[in-house]
């Protein structure tokens, strides 16, 4: 894996009453999403593509354990791609989405 973005979000509801002179919110419902991505190496045993391969024909999620500082955040994610992608210097690169699956909210423990 070469890098990896990931974000916990919270929705937000605008509930701003006549009687107010600023905006007011509520916090909804909590999410999760990710993008790994890689460099393709199928030499390698294990190897991204032996994980990923199986994301088109299968409705599994899988936990997705980040640690940082000693911190774990593990949410359960659907994986809803799997891209490669060759570029015109020839190199061959992943990239695998995800999304919260199962509707626990992603805590850091």
């Amino acid at each position: 894996m070469t890098n990896f973005q990931f974000a916990t979000p919270r929705a937000v509801q605008d509930v701003t009453g006549v009687d107010s002179s600023a905006m007011e919110r509520l916090l909804l419902l909590a999410d999760f999403s990710i993008t790994l991505n890689g460099v393709a190496n199928f030499a390698n045993s294990p190897s991204a593509h032996d994980v990923f391969k199986t994301v088109p024909s299968t409705s599994v999620a899988r936990t997705t354990t980040l640690t940082v500082s000693s911190k774990t955040l593990a949410p359960e994610v659907f994986y809803t791609d799997y891209a490669l992608t060759r570029a015109a210097d020839g190199s061959l690169t992943w990239s695998a989405p995800g999304v919260l699956s199962g509707g626990v909210v992603p805590s850091w423990s």
